[in-house]
């Protein structure tokens, strides 16, 4: 089963990290990704840009509207993902407890529905 972990940082407690502490941390981060990748647990992992880089887009009656930036005001902003292998969600948890990322926010593991199903039901 696939679960996607969704990193969310408070951009205060990331500004607060001197510059080598926060690339101590990275390095960490970025080797142990390499070790997940290397067994097969790791798929993908990516780091996003800031959120002044994001623009949301709103369908409502037939008029879309595009807006800057994310449009709910957050204390914690989404700043990257894995998405990882795992048998279930105790141990997509765990592995999600191994980045270090929840100090200086929160990390959702979510579960990732398998899109194959969706498409037979529709008929797609």
């Amino acid at each position: 089963m696939q679960y996607l972990l969704l990193i969310y940082i408070d951009p205060t407690l990331i500004q607060d990290l001197p510059a080598d502490e926060y690339d101590r941390v990275m390095r960490g981060c970025i080797q142990h990704a390499d070790k997940l990748e290397a067994e097969g647990t790791l798929v993908l992992s990516q780091r996003l840009e800031p959120v002044n880089q994001a623009r949301t887009l709103r369908t409502r009656d037939a008029q879309a509207r595009i807006t800057d930036g994310p449009f709910a005001e957050t204390r914690e902003l989404l700043a990257g993902f894995n998405l990882i292998n795992a048998p279930n969600h105790e141990d997509a948890m765990r592995i999600a407890q191994q980045f270090p990322w929840s100090r200086y926010g929160s990390i959702e593991v979510r579960p990732v529905e398998d899109m194959n199903v969706e498409r037979e039901r529709v008929g797609a």
